[in-house]
């Protein structure tokens, strides 16, 4: 697809770690991981680009792919302004009815976890780590993918759109999930997600963020985005997991 971007060289590549992140990690182990599903344990991005642009259709607008996709990781409620600013709320929600109409009814189903995304989830939980599934999606897309994943067993709790008032880049996603992990701070978090509106819902929480790259960003939006640490995908950080910032 025109949106499809080469994969980089490498299983991980650091930026200088705050030093504030560096006390951290000498002193405590991450006790909950905050996981974003779509992109980064399971591969829908493209999916997503593919029922946005057929719902911007249905309004008479077109966008290419690369912008499309570049907005993605973002809710309804932050991608169609970005794209149509003078869209109103009622117009808004209804495009975004379109998109959540169409991807269930010709992506939901063909979706797949990325490799070992289940296996890291599990390794997570057992070592004692509180796993979170906390995503932009709907509240009845993130049920199918705890299903897809197999992982009711392994999650202390999840959020999703249905729970905030806005979306990522937005911190709620994450303010809502940090509320429900009582007695654990945002320094004794990390989040794992695929888009740079990860990283910086994640940052706006004060939580550190580790950035895999299946949902085909850019390094340098990655890290710039303010990513600790970047893994080609969620097999890489699981066969890193020891000496990755979620295992410290």
């Amino acid at each position: 697809m025109p949106f499809d971007r080469p994969a980089c060289n490498g299983t991980a590549a650091f930026r200088p770690v705050d030093t504030r992140l560096q006390v951290r990690d000498s002193l405590m182990q991450i006790k909950a991981i905050l996981f974003d599903i779509d992109g980064t344990l399971v591969d829908t991005n493209d999916m997503h680009v593919l029922a946005w642009e057929e719902a911007f259709a249905t309004v008479g607008a077109s966008f290419d792919r690369q912008a499309i996709h570049d907005q993605i990781g973002k809710g309804t409620d932050m991608l169609v302004p970005t794209l149509l600013p003078d869209a109103d709320e009622d117009q808004q929600e209804k495009l975004g009815d379109k998109h959540g109409a169409i991807f269930k009814a010709k992506y939901l189903e063909t979706a797949t976890p990325f490799a070992q995304a289940h296996d890291l989830l599990a390794h997570a939980h057992g070592l004692g780590q509180r796993v979170v599934l906390a995503s932009s999606a709907s509240a009845a897309e993130l049920e199918h993918y705890i299903d897809l994943l197999d992982a009711r067993a392994l999650i202390a709790t999840t959020t999703s759109s249905d729970d905030v008032e806005k979306t990522k880049p937005a911190p709620d996603i994450f303010a809502t999930a940090l509320k429900k992990l009582s007695g654990i701070d945002a320094a004794d978090v990390i989040v794992v997600g695929d888009t740079p509106y990860d990283i910086e819902a994640a940052a706006k929480c004060g939580i550190a963020a580790v950035a895999v790259r299946s949902g085909k960003f850019e390094d340098e939006q990655l890290r710039s985005a303010g990513a600790i640490a970047i893994y080609d995908d969620v097999a890489a950080l699981l066969a890193d997991y020891a000496t990755s910032p979620l295992g410290r």
